[in-house]
């Protein structure tokens, strides 16, 4: 991605904040538990709704089956395209293979029946509210991994990256992370001749103490570090063959800019076209197929590419929502609530699938009685990653309004005493103040706990149940 000054501002993540109208304010807090180590943290967004049904199937539900009769995943050992048996229950698709195989080693965990709490179905209203760490609410100006990056206390030379053009949502108002498609045509554009020039000058235009010229001190960093590392000579590692793609270009920059051990925490890679509405594929082939398979590949390229880096990395694969348990009649899926999650790392308790409870498929069990149900929320999952991976336990800040947290299991590492924010006394009275005024707009709308679009006695009686929580 060459640079011109105009593309170098959209690459800069204060940029982006300057367009959501927001900046973000500096945590009251530090976090005694960062560990200046070298621990990674890798989000991969699936854009468009991935059909984790057709990903990970309870094969053996008759629901399933009767409502999937094209498009359904064959059961293990049937044949063509059958699924391949995860645990009895559950079954993955037959060219995910690699992630089985990772699911085999113990390094792969699924986690089923989870996702975004609101029930919106709109793709862009759900990749908001999560990117921003905030179901049903706009109200914060900044990205759920923006506020990690801050109140984890995050350094380094290069702290946080996107593989991609710009900057997703989950980095919003960030001053530290840098977009980046490709790492060999990073640099200034322009001839050979003047770059030294234009570097020097733009050392002078963003040399201040704004928001502005922070992000753009932070690419004039990046700048530096990946013109010394040659990443046109970058060759994988250990046979690690990835994806021809973009969504492949991304993954092995990820590997490389890991492999510079310059302090990055956190990377995003985007990976769309999951908007299955029509001809999804039948019996496990088809264009579904095609994806997921790419998707496994790729993932399988990254571990394996990080064979030596695999104890520090932990990779969270998620996406907006799910898609409706029965087919349309464009053998298609339309969309839907409940998804999977997948986890990948050395320190992931793989070898699972998660779902806590499964809900099942019987209709009286659905959500609004044509998806999966929603067990576990997203949010949930994050938290334990950053808690017990990433050493950051201020989740106040990072998911505020979020209080019920309690580890799943799903990753190894000690469980740190949580700061929720303000006190639950505080919470409530902030609670009470919304629906005293009959508000859910802004702020108040963190309180909306029953995502009903209004303020009730219902959420301010859920709001009171968690007060068991450590304030």
């Amino acid at each position: 991605m060459a640079l011109t000054r105009r593309n170098f501002l959209a690459g800069c993540s204060a940029a982006i904040a300057a367009l959501a109208g927001g900046r973000l304010t500096k945590m009251a807090f530090a976090n005694p538990y960062r560990q200046l180590t070298d621990e990674v943290l890798v989000v991969i967004f699936l854009r468009g709704g991935m059909d984790g049904l057709s990903l990970v199937a309870p094969y053996n539900d008759q629901n399933y089956n009767d409502l999937r009769p094209n498009i359904r995943l064959p059961a293990p050992g049937s044949g063509a395209n059958a699924a391949l048996d995860l645990d009895g229950q559950f079954g993955c698709h037959a060219l995910a293979a690699p992630l089985r195989d990772l699911y085999q080693q113990q390094k792969l965990a699924v986690v089923h029946a989870c996702g975004l709490t609101s029930d919106t179905r709109s793709h862009f209203d759900a990749m908001d509210y999560m990117e921003r760490g905030t179901p049903g609410s706009r109200s914060m100006a900044s990205g759920w991994l923006t506020r990690h990056l801050v109140s984890g206390g995050a350094s380094g030379a290069l702290p946080a990256i996107a593989a991609s053009s710009l900057l997703p949502a989950s980095f919003l108002s960030s001053t530290q992370a840098v977009a980046m498609t490709d790492p060999d045509d990073f640099g200034l554009d322009g001839h050979w001749r003047w770059t030294d020039g234009q570097r020097l000058a733009m050392r002078h235009l963003y040399n201040g103490d704004s928001w502005l010229h922070q992000a753009g001190e932070q690419a004039l960093n990046a700048l530096d570090i990946i013109e010394v590392a040659n990443p046109g000579a970058y060759v994988p590692e250990f046979g690690a063959v990835y994806p021809t793609n973009s969504f492949g270009t991304a993954l092995m920059t990820i590997a490389q800019m890991i492999k510079l051990d310059v302090g990055l925490t956190v990377a995003a890679a985007d990976y769309g076209g999951w908007d299955t509405h029509e001809y999804q594929g039948d019996a496990g082939a088809g264009y579904f197929a095609g994806q997921i398979q790419t998707l496994a590949n790729g993932m399988a390229a990254l571990y394996t590419d990080l064979t030596n880096y695999t104890q520090r990395v932990t990779i969270a694969v998620m996406s907006e929502f799910g898609r409706r348990l029965r087919e349309n009649g464009n053998r298609g899926t339309d969309h839907g609530h409940g998804n999977v999650m997948l986890l990948l790392g050395g320190h992931v308790n793989g070898g699972q699938v998660y779902a806590a409870p499964w809900p099942g498929l019987d209709p009286a069990n659905l959500d609004n009685g044509t998806d999966l149900a929603i067990t576990t929320d997203y949010r949930r999952i994050l938290s334990e990653i950053l808690v017990r991976r990433m050493g950051n336990p201020n989740l106040g800040e990072i998911f505020p309004g979020y209080l019920n947290y309690t580890p799943l299991g799903v990753v190894q590492g000690p469980d740190l005493p949580i700061n929720f924010g303000p006190t639950h006394v505080e919470q409530m009275q902030n609670a009470v103040n919304c629906f005293a005024n009959g508000d859910v707009s802004g702020a108040c709308a963190t309180y909306d706990l029953n995502n009903d679009g209004q303020m009730t006695v219902a959420d301010l009686q859920i709001m009171a149940d968690r007060w068991t929580m450590t304030p």
